[in-house]
């Protein structure tokens, strides 16, 4: 079977591959542009000399050429030169190694004709026709006297290698290109086997009948193989991710065959409530009239509560989706507040229960006058229904600095056993199930109240009181 190159395989590969075109072509270019330096320092050298020959002439030019030139040439860096003096129509009036009056017209030698249209020009390595030598050259053009100053140095050994670029740094960059090879494939190979065990789980978690639950024994122990850097740690990451939006969807599934098993059992009791009563006058047309209007208000009754389960699931509806899809403006707490302790005062006598509200006259905050008033609303008709009779309702407000209002709501009834209390505000939970049906409750009261103060900035926790009774403590922003 062949074998298959990994990602890691291939960013190596095509990493080194580039990075080897580019130390190459860096090595030719630091050649070229190291010869052309010295070729540059050379010509340099030659154009000081052309110059100081011009200087001489130029200062004995009451003297004869030939023998000035041949004693002048005999002393100091000009013993080993060659000297031309070249006019400007190519004619030789002077040369050290041959007899100048044989030579040929020198017009169409590459230096003398860079020198007659630049002032300069230089030849590497170009054979002499008179001499049949090999010779670096470098003429210079004096218009003034109309002449060219030519000197040259035969090309020998000697010269070949002192213009041939210096070695020393192509050995070093080939080991400084074996020593990157070798950080670059451990960084690669690091990338390549984190990637391969990413590609492992997705493989693994895209199969048929994956559950995080047994997965996470197994990748508890592989998280740990992961290279200990940044990408081992992205890669982690990623797998822990998963994991826990993949545990989170099941959760999510489970709550919602739960949340769905529970409307359609809390629909179920009203609607076969209502269809029972109905179903019985309709089989009995000669029934009395005063248990036809009995069995008409309980139905009333069943649908009221058919209507009020609906409703709050409607609210919870809305607040899932978010306070954007809600209206927000300047609303005062303390006139909703005051509100739903006229609108109980009926069902507070009822059962001999008395509500204080110890607030301020103003509690101005910016919010969504509906759901706050489901709020106090909701923690009214708990406690009216579960503090039991004779019991008290204290409610207070006082605003922090930390730029929220705090709420204490307490009773002084029976309280909730402490096993319940964390339970409290999940949909449809009841402490006493049969209980809370007789007494009417849709069982998404607190939900609707955490989830009412949470849409509003705030949070809320609930405890059975030291002295006795519920107490609920929540926040509302300012």
């Amino acid at each position: 079977m062949k074998r298959k190159f990994t990602i890691g395989n291939k960013l190596y590969l095509s990493v080194v591959s580039l990075f080897l075109l580019f130390a190459i072509a860096f090595i030719v270019f630091q050649q070229y542009r190291e010869r052309q330096y010295k070729i540059e320092t050379l010509t340099l050298r030659l154009q000081d000399c052309n110059n100081q020959l011009h200087d001489a002439l130029l200062f004995n030019h009451d003297k004869a050429m030939d023998p000035f030139l041949n004693t002048y040439l005999r002393k100091g860096s000009f013993a080993s030169l060659r000297v031309t003096i070249i006019d400007r129509s190519g004619k030789v009036l002077y040369d050290t190694n041959k007899d100048y009056r044989t030579m040929s017209d020198h017009s169409h030698r590459p230096e003398v004709e860079q020198a007659l249209k630049k002032g300069m020009g230089f030849s590497v390595d170009r054979s002499s026709r008179t001499l049949k030598k090999d010779y670096f050259y470098c003429a210079t053009y004096y218009p003034q006297e109309k002449i060219i100053v030519r000197s040259a140095l035969p090309y020998n050994m000697d010269l070949a290698r002192n213009l041939r670029s210096d070695q020393h740094y192509i050995w070093f960059a080939l080991v400084v290109i074996v020593l990157l090879t070798l950080v670059l494939y451990r960084f690669t190979n690091r990338i390549g086997s984190n990637i391969t065990k990413l590609n492992q789980f997705a493989a693994r978690a895209s199969s048929p009948g994956f559950s995080s639950a047994s997965f996470d024994q197994e990748w508890s122990q592989a998280l740990g193989t992961f290279s200990n850097d940044e990408l081992g740690d992205t890669a982690e990451r990623i797998v822990k991710l998963y994991l826990r939006l993949k545990k989170t969807q099941q959760e999510q599934s489970v709550l919602k065959r739960q949340l769905t098993q529970n409307v359609a059992h809390e629909l179920k009791t009203p609607v076969a409530s209502i269809q029972g009563y109905l179903e019985t006058i309709l089989e009995n047309p000669h029934i009395d009239d005063k248990t036809r209007d009995l069995f008409l208000q309980r139905c009333y009754a069943q649908s009221k509560r058919l209507a009020a389960l609906l409703n709050d699931m409607s609210t919870l509806n809305r607040l899932d989706d978010g306070a954007d899809m809600m209206t927000f403006e300047e609303i005062d707490v303390a006139e909703i507040i005051r509100t739903v302790e006229r609108e109980s005062q009926f069902n507070l006598e009822q059962k001999g229960m008395s509500m204080r509200c110890v607030i301020p006259d103003e509690i101005v905050i910016h919010g969504n006058s509906g759901l706050v008033y489901s709020i106090f609303r909701n923690l009214t008709d708990n406690a009216i229904a579960y503090a039991g009779s004779n019991t008290h309702i204290l409610l207070t407000a006082e605003r922090k600095d930390d730029g929220y209002w705090h709420f204490l709501f307490k009773d002084d009834g029976i309280g909730v056993p402490p096993e319940h209390l964390p339970r409290l505000f999940e949909r449809f939970y009841r402490v006493d199930k049969g209980r809370s049906r007789k007494m009417g409750g849709t069982g998404l009261g607190l939900a609707i109240v955490k989830n009412a103060v949470r849409v509003h900035g705030g949070t809320i926790g609930v405890k059975n009181d030291e002295k006795g009774g519920l107490r609920f403590d929540f926040t509302l922003k300012a």
